[in-house]
């Protein structure tokens, strides 16, 4: 018995020797949080409340393994719509579209902004206000800004972010949210907060996390001030004829919706453009083998909310299937075998050896590495989508 009980004792002193070792802080960590200790003070920001936003944050893996692996660069398009536009989500978004109707006739009357988009950016951020995220805000924007690829970002938005404790407008305990230090129903991160956030409900508080009203007229608010166009669409799905120069296509080629009717585009459904002066672009997310796109200057503005394609079109198509609009009609390439992150890189670190500017060899198929293979295909003399697929790493390979 006296042996067991020794036992007990000396594992129970392993555990303590082991968590001691845990809790211990990175030591570069440290240096970097005291030397961001004299940034912060010299911002405003007290040193009591900085020690206690601080107090026990620690470098989070859990943050740089997500920040990494963002699912709007890294997954497939068609993957990534089938999950952000689910016939589960658009039932709900309808439900919720019934239950706050009065609330939403007020925002879109102070704001000017579809009640459909900004249901759709709910649903999208929180599933409804269901998934608002459990980490401490702090905590994570002290990792990005100490160890993340944003690091810059990551020190402006932890400024805000203890400006926002330090103005009293919530705890450091209620600050918590997604792994990138975004928060509440519809997801702001802290600069975002500050220059857009209202009461919309009149207690007298911004509250994004504990009200959806305050929340939902916020991001209403975000899409009125950053140029939101009321009475537009974001796109619509077109068809594209056979000999079309994908070389056109892309966010920053604008042509009026008469000049694109003239090279032949029409809507999917058959019908023709309406011969307008109104600007609009082409986009092919999926390349020359899916649907194409005629985007206008309010997908601009979502992607002000999120610098992301797909998240855009997936706002876009969600709050069409609110209202009740269809399902889109060109087929995806889904039988496409979809790159793996060291392929992802691959791609990136081929197009920097033969001369191109991908940006660094992340994995994250974005503006840069999109625009890098445009380049490359216009000199490889093949179509020119800036869509990365197995056949344009084979192409780089053999190059």
């Amino acid at each position: 018995m006296r042996f067991a009980v020794r036992g007990v004792w000396a594992i129970f002193a392993l555990y303590l020797t082991i968590s001691a070792a845990f809790a211990q802080e990175n030591p570069s960590f440290v240096a970097w949080r005291e030397a961001f200790r004299v940034e912060a003070l010299a911002a405003g920001i007290s040193a009591a409340t900085f020690d206690s936003a601080f107090d026990g944050v620690n470098v989070s893996e859990r943050v740089l393994q997500a920040d990494a692996s963002q699912p709007e660069f890294t997954r497939t398009i068609w993957s990534y719509l089938d999950g952000a536009v689910s016939a589960r989500r658009i039932r709900l978004g309808q439900q919720k579209l019934a239950e706050n109707a009065d609330m939403l006739d007020a925002v879109e009357e102070q704001y000017g902004v579809d009640r459909h988009i900004v249901v759709a950016i709910w649903g999208m951020e929180s599933d409804f206000g269901q998934v608002r995220g459990d980490i401490s805000i702090i905590q994570a924007l002290a990792t990005l800004a100490y160890d993340g690829r944003r690091a810059a970002w990551g020190r402006e938005q932890l400024i805000a972010a203890l400006r926002i404790l330090e103005e009293g407008n919530m705890t450091s305990e209620q600050m918590r949210g997604s792994w990138a230090g975004a928060m509440g129903h519809t997801q702001f991160i802290p600069t975002s907060y500050l220059q857009y956030a209202v009461d919309f409900d009149g207690d007298n508080r911004r509250d994004l996390i504990g009200s959806h009203t305050d929340a939902l007229a916020s991001a209403a608010n975000y899409l009125a001030r950053n140029g939101w166009s009321n009475g537009q669409s974001w796109g619509q799905e077109v068809v594209l004829p056979s000999d079309f120069a994908y070389a056109l296509s892309g966010r920053h080629n604008v042509q009026s919706l008469s000049q694109w009717s003239s090279l032949g585009v029409h809507l999917a459904g058959g019908s023709p453009l309406p011969a307008t002066d109104e600007m609009a672009s082409i986009i092919a997310p999926a390349g020359s083998q899916g649907p194409a796109f005629l985007i206008h200057n309010n997908f601009s503005v979502i992607m002000r909310y999120n610098n992301s394609t797909s998240y855009a079109m997936a706002i876009g198509h969600l709050a069409d299937r609110l209202r009740g609009g269809p399902a889109f009609v060109g087929a995806w390439p889904r039988d496409a075998r979809p790159l793996n992150l060291s392929q992802r890189r691959e791609v990136q670190n081929l197009l920097s050896i033969h001369g191109y500017s991908p940006g660094p060899a992340d994995g994250i198929m974005g503006a840069r590495t999109r625009a890098a293979v445009r380049s490359f295909q216009r000199r490889a003399g093949v179509t020119e989508d800036g869509y990365v697929s197995i056949a344009l790493l084979e192409q780089l390979r053999n190059h």
